[in-house]
């Protein structure tokens, strides 16, 4: 017999404090609705949260750090999450990608500016992304209730992104603007090869152009703390340390929404789920593991480039054919010798989180999904190669493996950050053609694990929320 969690009486419960989560209980608490919000960790945030993970005084974030999605998130600008400490800070250039032989390719916050960049590939450059932040620009729009003003560039940026990032990337001819491409579309962690894999990569160059790739000053916990901040004062509950291992647990509610991944799903609901439905959300395919190593640094990295210092994201991989290599052998469940590398340097723009002139730093390369091959030695030469004496600046580590990671945040099965793999089927049913319902009354999902998908964004729990609230009516 489970035992019954002590949780205040409720119109609805939330299951998971990570950014999609918190959204989800606002968007109810909004509504009128009397809610609670379940975290599973001492510390609210899931995905979004910061810690002292390598020295005293050395402000990190174990998962997310630089936040694309969260400063053009419609949901997030509806909310006045600046009243709950929430500032954001725009690095002059949105990231950057070192090259061999002391060159890189520097993506600009203005389209124009990155097209000069690029020299002869610019005109190129600027006829691939026009349409493509157009249509990003309608799809936030879309998200926000109002019509396409330009259906085509909705249609042609489709198509674009169906295609496959080698393909677009080996259009351009220099080794800049094909690594630039390379570089944004191995976020998805698809073989570059595969069909669909450029859709993520435009995606980011299109935010790059519009929203930046900022970060939260004092660090990711401060969007999380923000959410939950303006939640409260709606009159919601958040309670921690609460794990819920069984919906027998909870006490009767108009309507539970999960801030959890398929897996989890099936695991806590099984009794109340169709055998059928149940089997569905067993075959949600989980994508490769992240390997992250968080770094404390006496003084910052030693680019070889000083562009990369101009960027809170860096990629290292080198050129296309490398970068295409190393997602393939992930892929394939291998692990590259010089793998993929993001990298994010935030106390370069953000001198709250370490004392005078030390810095932060963390880096991640994919790995096969429960991977326990260690990669540190990888990643810290990949970024050697490109900055010459990092290792030297390093004052403490903290390695994170993908069994750590998943043992952090329970969403993150196998080191998967995305909720599931980011593959064309699986980027149109999340994580089943019902999308955000279940067939149990009143239970939804609301994870990254749902559309629109993963990023701090909180627009899979406003949308299954906002769902919800319509089917109580």
């Amino acid at each position: 017999m489970m035992t019954k969690l002590d949780i205040p009486p409720s119109d609805g419960i939330v299951i998971g404090s990570g950014p999609n989560g918190l959204s989800a209980a606002i968007a109810l608490a909004q509504a009128g609705l009397k809610v609670t919000v379940l975290e599973a960790q001492a510390i609210l945030g899931g995905g979004a949260r910061s810690a002292e993970l390598t020295l005293p005084g050395f402000v990190h974030d174990p998962a997310s750090a630089v936040h694309p999605l969260a400063v053009v998130s419609p949901f997030f600008l509806s909310l006045p999450l600046n009243q709950y400490g929430l500032e954001w800070i725009q690095p002059p250039a949105p990231f950057a990608h070192p090259l061999g032989n002391g060159r890189a390719a520097v993506a600009e916050r203005s389209l124009e500016a990155t097209a000069e960049n690029l020299a002869i590939d610019g005109e190129r450059y600027r006829r691939l992304m026009r349409p493509c932040i157009d249509a990003w620009q309608q799809t936030l729009a879309m998200a926000s209730g109002k019509l396409p003003r330009r259906p085509w560039n909705l249609a042609r940026f489709g198509l674009e992104g169906l295609r496959s990032a080698a393909g677009i990337a080996r259009q351009f001819k220099t080794e800049e603007a094909r690594a630039l491409l390379a570089g944004s579309a191995a976020h998805s962690t698809l073989p570059l090869e595969d069909a669909g894999s450029s859709l993520i990569g435009l995606v980011l160059h299109a935010m790059a152009h519009t929203g930046g790739w900022p970060i939260p000053k004092g660090g990711a916990q401060k969007i999380s703390d923000a959410l939950a901040g303006y939640f409260r004062s709606l009159g919601g509950t958040v309670l921690t340390n609460t794990r819920v291992e069984s919906l027998a647990q909870l006490p009767p509610a108009r309507v539970i929404l999960c801030d959890l991944t398929p897996r989890q799903l099936a695991e806590i609901a099984s009794d109340r789920l169709p055998a059928g439905f149940h089997a569905k959300l067993l075959r949600w395919v989980y994508g490769p593991g992240a390997f992250k190593v968080d770094w404390a640094l006496e003084a910052p990295i030693p680019w070889s480039n000083r562009g990369c210092l101009r960027a809170a994201t860096v990629h290292i991989g080198g050129s296309l054919e490398e970068i295409i290599q190393s997602e393939e052998i992930v892929n394939r469940g291998g692990h590259p010798e010089k793998p993929f590398v993001i990298l994010a340097q935030p106390t370069l723009f953000d001198s709250t989180r370490t004392s005078a002139g030390r810095h932060t730093a963390w880096a991640y390369c994919h790995v096969p999904n429960g991977s326990r091959f260690d990669m540190c030695e990888r990643i810290e030469a990949q970024i050697e190669r490109f900055a010459a004496g990092f290792r030297k600046r390093i004052m403490g580590r903290s390695v994170m493996t993908p069994a750590a990671l998943e043992q952090s945040n329970q969403n993150l099965i196998g080191g998967d950050i995305g909720g599931g793999a980011q593959n064309l089927k699986q980027m149109i049913f999340r994580p089943t053609a019902r999308l955000y319902m279940t067939p149990a009354k009143g239970l939804y999902l609301c994870s990254s694990s749902t559309p629109p998908g993963p990023g701090v964004h909180g627009m899979c729990g406003y949308f299954a929320a906002k769902l919800a609230l319509r089917r109580l009516c």
